[in-house]
């Protein structure tokens, strides 16, 4: 999985090997963010995170800021390793 446009843009995001999560697919991602228009210096939210693939692009698209919600502890810490690198 990677991120497809912004500052970001062809960066490798880590998701879990053996997990039920099914991560967003790039065309997926790119229909969003053609219908969003700009998130330029938006506040992004992310419900149901999984790795932090939707609200890590939106801020590598410009969002100022993005809360990435996942109730699933080790997914948790995925999307603060994608963060963190």
């Amino acid at each position: 999985m990677r991120i497809i446009g912004g500052d970001a843009k062809g960066r490798s995001l880590h998701v879990p090997g053996r997990s039920k999560v099914r991560p967003t697919s790039d065309s997926v991602k790119e229909a969003l963010f053609n219908i969003l228009s700009s998130v330029q210096g938006k506040t992004f939210l992310d419900v149901f995170a999984g790795s932090g693939n939707i609200g890590i692009e939106a801020l590598s698209r410009g969002a100022s800021w993005a809360v990435c919600i996942e109730k699933n502890r080790t997914l948790s810490r995925f999307i603060k390793k994608n963060l963190l690198q």
